[in-house]
């Protein structure tokens, strides 16, 4: 078995989907979760991104059908986190209008995120380093923090949260371990970014979440594809099984094995 066929097994990514069956059994999935859970509902951080759009989709068609069956409510939470001003935070709105969702916070992780910045600098200081914290360590405070937001509502509230990681995400090692992959359940986990389309295609997503370019939002400008220089479009088609140029075969199975410690459970003895 090739190092491809291995990774594509250990994903568990289909190579074709049909969109309506596959919304089908994650809207079931959630709900049955939901149900063994005894909680009242979900939590999905809305991003302005695709992926998170389409979580939002599969949240939203749980809860109402959980609350149509059962006769109790159940809710779908969305919740905005900008970093200050989001450019893009309309994007975020646009999903939540898309899919009509009665329940909305926004929680800015601005004054938090750099609270916490000024104090690992404090720490680093006394031990004789004297800079400030780096671009990608702030970046995954602010995964961390916004989790920390997300789960202070999840607690409060009796809700899931829920997770947007798929299995283009997975295979690059991209998100940060325990940050913003620490969450209750993630019903998008066996697809590529492509099959993520085709849902959101399916499920009404708007037309300008669909089309912009993928980013954690990290800082200013970043992207995912520039980041790890390897295309989605590769990606997807290398997780159902398809040849692609050599160089990116390469590097994706080079980031693969690199990254394996993000997707093992935490080790112990």
């Amino acid at each position: 078995m090739s190092l491809q066929d291995e990774i594509i097994k250990q994903l568990g990514v289909k190579p074709e989907i049909d969109p309506e069956q596959e919304i089908r059994r994650r809207v079931d999935f959630l709900k049955e979760y939901v149900r063994k859970s005894g909680t009242t509902g979900l939590l999905i951080a809305i991003s302005g991104g695709i992926d998170s759009a389409v979580a939002t989709g599969l949240c939203k068609k749980a809860t109402d059908e959980l609350s149509a069956e059962t006769g109790k409510e159940y809710m779908t939470l969305g919740v905005f986190q900008p970093y200050g001003d989001q450019i893009d935070i309309a994007d975020s709105y646009a999903v939540a209008e898309a899919f009509n969702l009665k329940h909305r916070v926004e929680t800015n992780i601005q004054e938090a995120v750099d609270e916490i910045a000024i104090e690992v600098e404090h720490s680093m200081k006394s031990i004789g380093i004297s800079r400030h914290i780096s671009r990608g360590g702030k970046g995954n405070v602010k995964a961390r923090t916004r989790m920390v937001a997300q789960y202070a509502l999840a607690f409060e509230l009796n809700l899931l949260v829920v997770g947007t990681d798929h299995a283009s995400e997975a295979v690059t090692g991209f998100y940060t371990k325990w940050g913003d992959g620490a969450v209750d359940i993630t019903p998008l986990t066996s697809l590529n970014k492509r099959q993520v389309r085709q849902l959101a295609a399916a499920l009404g997503v708007p037309s300008a979440v669909v089309t912009k370019a993928p980013t954690a939002g990290l800082w200013d400008g970043q992207t995912d594809e520039n980041e790890l220089g390897i295309t989605y479009d590769d990606n997807s088609s290398y997780l159902e099984g398809k040849q692609i140029n050599d160089t990116t075969r390469e590097k994706l199975e080079k980031q693969f094995i690199k990254t394996a410690h993000k997707r093992d459970p935490i080790p112990g003895i």
